[in-house]
């Protein structure tokens, strides 16, 4: 699924329509979910010129000349500019393309075309989007920020793995992020939040930036050190320990019964 990494490369790719004039605009009823109807998509782009672009999480934004436009991604959507693609697959989602799979998009004055392909249809079209629901970008995230992601005011707090996915906490970890930067901090994510010592805040926000950098620089959520494992008995690559999983946060997990603890 897009997490912060993939809809980074979305940003790249769109960047690239800075300075074209919409002529037109296109949405399903899936991408147009938050709106009041398709055809605000439409009234709403047309004749705006594409100024910049920028990403809180795995919100993408295009700036206009007039309103702000919004980009999610859901679990399976994927950015395309004619036909080339910012990543080159999901690991929950397609790695083929096709015509039906289309939710909608923008088309400019040079011909092209700006594409949301999304076979799930979760991703969403939004129209100056309200972004104080969201917590610090997690490509960003410096220390202070992060000090604010593990603090907890009353009790032991959430699961660390629950508190990670929370967007409005840090915007941008995802499913894939979450378990790897867990799985190279060491730490076990039933672990509630306000129960981390110093140590494991330390290594966890070590791992959080070397996780960030580090598949950024492979391409993606999907490349992490502990993948190969991602399954019902598999091993982990570290130290050939079982790993374990559970729901936690609403989302399936994997941890190294060994490690992470």
């Amino acid at each position: 699924m897009p997490e912060v990494l993939e809809v980074e490369s979305y940003r790249q790719l769109a960047s690239g329509t800075v300075g074209a004039t919409v002529v037109r605009g296109w949405a399903d009823g899936y991408a147009a979910k938050k709106l009041s109807s398709p055809s605000a998509w439409s009234r709403a782009v047309k004749n705006l010129t594409i100024t910049d672009t920028s990403r809180r999480g795995k919100l993408l934004l295009l700036h206009t000349s007039g309103v702000t436009l919004g980009m999610r991604f859901g679990m399976t959507g994927v950015l395309l500019i004619d036909d080339e693609a910012g990543i080159d697959g999901l690991f929950y989602g397609p790695h083929s393309y096709q015509s039906g799979w289309i939710r909608g998009g923008l088309e400019f004055d040079d011909g092209r075309k700006l594409i949301l392909h999304d076979p799930r249809r979760l991703g969403r079209f939004e129209i100056d989007p309200d972004l104080s629901e969201l917590g610090p970008d997690a490509l960003t995230l410096n220390r202070k920020e992060f000090d604010e992601v593990v603090h907890v005011t009353r009790g032991e707090g959430r699961a660390i793995k629950a508190r990670l996915l929370d967007q409005s906490v840090v915007a941008g970890v995802g499913n894939l992020l979450a378990d790897e930067i867990l799985f190279r901090a060491g730490i076990d994510p039933r672990t509630p939040t306000g129960l981390l010592n110093v140590d494991q805040k330390n290594r966890l926000f070590r791992a959080f930036n070397l996780t960030m950098r580090t598949l950024q620089r492979r391409g993606g959520s999907h490349l992490g050190d502990h993948m190969p494992a991602r399954f019902p008995g598999g091993l982990c690559p570290r130290d050939g320990g079982q790993m374990l999983s559970e729901t936690i946060g609403g989302r399936t997990t994997y941890w190294c019964s060994l490690h992470q603890h």
